[in-house]
């Protein structure tokens, strides 16, 4: 299983959230912070606001934080927000499905079930149990206070 970049650049974008609890975070900062495009950021925010996850600040000292404390995201219910319209596999595309033993075959029940377990694996996880006491992770992801 590999999972899409937007995924990954929102799990960065939280972390980083996270561990400035007390900051506004500017998109350029997480870019710069975790190597992620401005471009694929500015999608991945957008989608993390409409969803609850973030609250965006507009203006000139604006930004990002979070809208919800770390313990109440869970690291399953944002895969799923990013992962939910990428089908696993083609047999799971209802407009993209060619295979000719699509209406046979058994195997797509075993990946469902498989599914299901990885995202009730990561419904246990939370933000706060990436994020608290990870002074590296803090180290990495701090947003250093801006200069005139």
């Amino acid at each position: 299983m590999r999972l899409t970049v937007r995924t990954n650049i929102a799990m960065r974008a939280l972390m980083t959230c996270a561990v400035n609890p007390d900051k506004i975070v500017r998109k350029a900062e997480i870019a710069e912070a975790t190597g992620a495009s401005e471009a694929h950021l500015g999608v991945v925010i957008n989608q993390l606001a409409q969803t609850g996850f973030i609250e965006t600040i507009r203006g000139r000292h604006g930004g990002i934080r979070l809208k919800l404390a770390p313990e109440l995201i869970s690291v399953g219910r944002v895969f799923r927000t990013f992962e939910a319209n990428t089908p696993f596999t083609e047999c799971f595309s209802a407009r993209d499905n060619h295979c000719p033993i699509a209406p046979v075959c058994k195997l797509r029940t075993s990946i469902d079930d498989a599914l299901d377990a990885f995202y009730s694996s990561l419904d246990k996880v939370t933000l706060a149990d990436l994020t608290c006491d990870n002074a590296g992770l803090a180290r990495l992801l701090a947003v250093k206070p801006a200069t005139c």
